[in-house]
């Protein structure tokens, strides 16, 4: 049975962009249950709870000052329970190494975090709409890979 909404969750310690995406997800026609944290540690604290439900989507801040967003992607990655995830990282700048190296440990989605709001808006729904597919057509997102 396909849940009419998404479970999205964003890791990003800056606050002003907790309520870009809270903004832009209260916007979409797809209905969405979203929540936000500042660290690794409050992420991974609330997904380790059995009684969470496993995100549809995760939008990852790449540029945390905590910690190496890499390392979080590997502790995701190797819980099967988050195999269904989608997992979508975001930087405003990286290189092409970077870039590479956040597919290969597993991310689904990069994207490059734009300066204007409307951009950012723009991208996330895209991000959003086909996430959405996949959720409601039941398709397999172990091959699910989009660069914005």
């Amino acid at each position: 049975m396909t849940r009419e909404y998404l479970n999205v969750v964003l890791k990003d310690h800056n606050a002003g962009n907790h309520i870009f995406f809270s903004t832009i997800f209260r916007d979409l026609k797809i209905d969405i249950k979203f929540q936000a944290f500042s660290s690794e540690a409050d992420l991974m604290q609330y997904l380790n709870r059995k009684s969470a439900p496993v995100p549809d989507v995760l939008f990852m801040n790449y540029d945390m000052p905590e910690n190496d967003a890499l390392d979080c992607l590997d502790e995701i990655k190797s819980n099967e329970r988050y195999s269904t995830m989608t997992v979508a990282v975001y930087s405003e700048q990286v290189s092409s190494a970077e870039e590479e190296e956040i597919f290969v440990r597993g991310a689904n989605v990069f994207m490059r975090k734009p300066a204007l709001y409307q951009d950012l808006r723009k991208r996330v729904n895209e991000i959003m709409a086909v996430s959405w597919q996949y959720h409601t057509c039941g398709l397999n997102k172990d091959n699910f890979i989009m660069k914005v």
